[in-house]
């Protein structure tokens, strides 16, 4: 395992050494909830959430739309006459990455969690579904002025100390915006061959899309945005002191209705730029929010996927 800091950071401003017996605790009661659940909706060949890009060729079926044209089984379709494509069997040795944002922006929540326990939770259910099939894990976790590296792995283990080090990001409030654009920069960097990128942030810093674009031309990436209620929408109570965690900045603002409109309005379009800016990059899409089942959310959507996966839908349509 690495750990970097930018200029003027102590490189030992991440805790080192075993986690605490609650921190373990904690972990332990994650792990179990992913993999309890998970055990009990996934089966067969692909059991992760997202296959390796295949290495050897598997049965041929025939052409359905949107079947990529570069798996024409050319000799099945001069046999029979009938368009054919020949599925690969899913590659076990795939190269995964968790970009996670930890910064004082993610540790905000007035639901049942914080932003920052719904990130944990999310990279918990991404890390297992992805080491379960013997597949090797990495992290790069950005917190403030802080990034810190783990280069991918094997293992459980490695999961677990991906998890580690997100719990124990170091406090970041009024120290700046974590740098999401140079952390994506980081595992395009890394990255050694084709794979599988989780993105799990709020998404609302700048700077992101043209890294996101760059990974995803090379890797399958699927982002996982982290939102909080109060987020979209604003209560009319009066006098509020508001707060940027990244800066410390403070404004009173006085919430009418007409500012509650105007808000929530503002929240929708920045809530469609983000989700404008994922599809410009051809990554997928899972939003999480603090109010709701988390779990449930990304076992659906891997159960979509593995649907589509079985049918043979070209990797454009998955969005």
């Amino acid at each position: 395992m690495t750990t970097t800091a930018s200029a003027g950071d102590a490189a030992i401003a991440w805790p080192a050494g075993p986690p605490s017996g609650a921190l373990s605790e904690l972990l332990r009661s994650l792990e179990l909830t992913v993999t309890r659940r998970l055990d009990g909706v996934l089966h067969g060949q692909y059991q992760g959430l997202t296959p390796g890009h295949g290495s050897e060729p598997g049965e041929s079926r025939e052409y359905q739309p949107g079947d990529d044209v570069r798996r024409i089984d050319w000799n099945v379709t001069a046999r029979t006459q009938q368009l054919h494509v020949r599925d690969q069997i899913a590659d076990r040795d795939l190269e995964a990455w968790i970009v996670v944002d930890a910064s004082a922006s993610m540790r905000f929540g007035t639901a049942t969690a914080e932003k920052s326990s719904i990130a944990l939770a999310a990279a918990a259910a991404i890390g297992f579904l992805t080491a379960r099939n013997q597949n090797r894990v990495g992290a790069v976790i950005a917190a403030g002025p802080h990034v810190r590296t783990l280069p991918p792995r094997y293992g459980r283990d490695q999961v677990r100390a991906i998890l580690q080090a997100i719990a124990t990001a170091p406090e970041v409030e009024g120290k700046g915006r974590a740098d999401l654009g140079a952390a994506l920069d980081r595992v395009a960097a890394l990255s050694k061959r084709r794979g599988f990128v989780a993105v799990i942030a709020d998404l609302n810093s700048d700077g992101w899309q043209r890294p996101l674009g760059a990974l995803g031309a090379r890797h399958e990436v699927l982002v996982i945005d982290v939102v909080d209620p109060r987020e979209l929408d604003v209560p009319a109570v009066g006098w509020l002191s508001l707060v940027d965690p990244a800066t410390g900045a403070q404004r009173d603002v006085r919430v009418t209705p007409d500012v509650q409109r105007k808000f929530a309005a503002a929240a929708a379009a920045q809530r469609e730029a983000i989700a404008d800016g994922i599809v410009a990059a051809g990554a997928g899409q899972i939003t999480l929010r603090t109010d709701e089942d988390w779990l449930g959310t990304i076992i659906s959507h891997t159960k979509k996927r593995r649907v589509q996966m079985v049918h043979g839908v070209h990797r454009g349509n998955l969005r």
